[in-house]
Order: structure tokens, then C-alpha cells, then sequence
């Protein structure tokens, strides 16, 4: 018996041709970035990070210089009328004070850093970037200064700017940076075939993920985007939702806890996002002290794998793991 054709609706058989190619205008598929595809992380390839572990963590430690009277900045009040001396100064004690009482802390308890800093800091206090770099911190580029913010920039300037910075800290340093993450996150359409093209492995300009993205470029050269948390960083929760520091020690200590909850099925990335000028005031690293205790515990216990995110590249490479995030 020859099956009958599906029933049409009325109202859609009386619509001409044409017309219902007019209603559907506006409902095409909204506009993608291209950089990756839609990837399910229970579908992708099973791996483990080195000695098993199911979650890497890393720390981000963003050490940032400003303009004075001028240009961006996070605040801690609203400014007044006049020269701005208060939430410069506020941001200036990071650099002081806040980023030594840091690194004591990551120094007792062996916690290595992904170092994210302008090169601004060269100029206005070098000891920071070269006490970075001489406990093993791996250096990332964070743009120039944040007072300023790229994503408006046409690419000559963005070019020169990733060059600077690049050619900078390994002129101060030694090591060639591989990673970057932008000012404020802030993204010109181009940024990540700019950095592909000036040398640059991975961003840290994207959240979208629990696991390292192979973002496509326009010259095909490799660029990996490493998870970087906007949820565990202490700008948007402290600074922004207003968080009292102990509750956002205690989103470190539940975030990392879910994960491990997580990684049986799938391997996960965490980052821990720090700024000396907020986590490096007296009563907040009180706080977080015991949170990055408990980081170290799981590591101590062989948990997690406590890296940078250049590791992390390194890893996903050396397995020819492609996730399409």
C-alpha cells in the first residue's frame, strides 16, 4: 500500500511560496564567531592529566599597573571631583604590599602561578615581574597597562601591541611569553588570529569551557583558548557582586570539590583568577589562606594536577587531543 503523504496544516498550504520565505526572514542561524563549533564535553575523548588526576588547577595571578588621573581601573568607591587619588592608590598597595603578602603565601605552600601582568610593571616596579619569574612563575602577557583596553583598536596598533609585549618580557626575562589575556577581556574581531600569527600558543580570553578549545584562525597556525574563570575571580565576584571574601573562599573550595566530583567522566580545567589589590588586603587573604590550604591538600593527595596554563597546552598537544568546544 502506498503511503499516504503527511497532512499539511490549511494555514500552511494557503501561504504562497514567497511569502513564507518572507516570514522566514530574520529566524537564519544568529551570527557565530567561527572560532569553534558546538562540542558536548560528554561526547569528546576521555583523557587524564600526568598522574592520573582528573582536574588541573591553575592560578591566575594578575598583577596590573594603571595611569594616575587617567584612563580605566577597577574602583573600590566612586570617584570624586578632581584627581582620583583613592582607588589609584587603592590599586597601587597591590603592587607595594598586597602582591609580597601573596607571594609568601604561594611560596609556604608551594603553589606555582600563570603570572599575568602588564609590562607596565618593567617600568614602575621591575622586582615584581623578576620575583615572579624567579620562583618559576610562568609569565603571561597582559597587555601594556590596564588602563587601556584594545577591543576598539584597528590591527596595526593591536599588532604592535602584542609584539610589545611579547618582545618586552622576553627581553626582561629570558622566556618568550605564550600566553596572553587581554586587558578587561576586551577583543577586537581579530585578536586571536593576531596572536597565532605573532607567535602566541593559547588566550585566556574565553570561559566557555572546562577544557582547553582549538580556536581557528585565519592563517590555520595553532591557538588554544585554556579555561579562565569569571565566576572564581575575585574582580567580578568581590569587586562587582559586592561577595564577602569568605564566601568567595568558599566558592574555591566547592568549585574545586564538584569538579573532582565531575572529572570521572570527563577531565576538567579550574582556574583561580587573584589580584594582589584585593586578595592582597590583610583580612581577605586570612580568608582565602584556607582555601588554597585545601587546594594544597588535594594536590598533597594527588587529586589534581596543580600547573600553569602553558602546562596545560603542553599536555592537550602531546596527546593530539582537538576538542571543538
Amino acid at each position: 500500500m502506498t503511503p499516504m503523504p503527511a497532512a499539511v496544516p490549511q494555514n500552511e498550504a494557503l501561504v504562497p511560496p514567497h511569502e513564507a520565505a518572507e516570514r522566514a526572514r530574520g529566524f537564519e542561524p544568529p551570527r557565530s564567531h567561527g572560532r569553534f563549533g558546538y562540542s558536548a564535553i560528554v561526547d569528546r575523548p576521555h583523557y587524564r592529566w600526568p598522574n592520573g588526576a582528573g582536574v588541573a588547577v591553575y592560578i591566575g595571578f594578575n598583577v596590573e599597573h594603571f595611569a594616575f588621573a587617567e584612563g580605566l581601573g577597577s574602583q573600590l568607591a566612586p570617584s570624586r571631583d578632581g584627581v582620583d587619588v583613592l582607588n589609584y592608590s587603592w590599586r597601587e598597595y597591590g603592587n607595594r604590599v598586597g602582591v609580597w603578602r601573596c607571594i609568601a603565601e604561594f611560596d609556604r605552600l608551594a603553589l606555582p602561578t600563570g603570572a599575568i601582568v602588564n609590562t607596565a610593571l618593567l617600568d614602575h616596579c621591575p622586582q615584581v615581574v623578576h620575583a615572579l619569574a624567579g620562583r618559576g612563575d610562568e609569565l603571561i602577557a597582559h597587555g601594556h597597562t590596564n588602563a587601556h583596553s584594545q577591543g576598539a583598536w584597528e590591527e596595526l596598533r593591536e599588532r604592535a601591541l602584542l609584539r610589545h609585549c611579547r618582545d618586552r618580557l622576553r627581553d626582561a626575562t629570558g622566556t618568550t611569553p605564550r600566553g596572553w589575556l587581554s586587558p578587561w577581556i576586551a577583543e577586537s574581531a581579530v585578536t586571536p588570529d593576531l596572536l597565532a600569527e605573532e607567535g602566541y600558543g593559547y588566550t585566556l580570553n574565553w570561559c566557555h569551557d572546562d577544557q582547553p578549545t582549538r580556536l581557528a584562525t585565519r592563517s590555520a597556525q595553532p591557538l588554544w583558548s585554556v579555561p579562565y574563570p569569571q565566576e572564581l575571580n575575585d574582580i567580578p565576584a568581590i569587586a562587582a557582586r559586592r561577595l564577602d571574601v569568605a564566601a568567595f573562599a568558599r566558592m574555591i573550595v566547592d568549585n574545586l570539590d564538584e569538579l573532582l566530583h565531575d572529572a570521572g567522566a570527563a577531565p576538567r580545567v579550574m582556574g583561580i583568577a587573584l589580584h594582589p589589590y584585593l586578595i592582597g588586603q590583610p583580612y581577605r587573604l586570612r580568608a582565602i589562606r584556607e582555601a588554597l590550604e585545601h587546594v594544597a591538600r588535594t594536590r598533597d593527595e594527588g587529586r589534581i594536577w596543580m600547573t600553569t596554563p602553558g602546562a596545560i597546552v603542553d599536555h592537550v598537544q602531546a596527546l593530539d587531543v582537538e576538542q571543538r568546544a
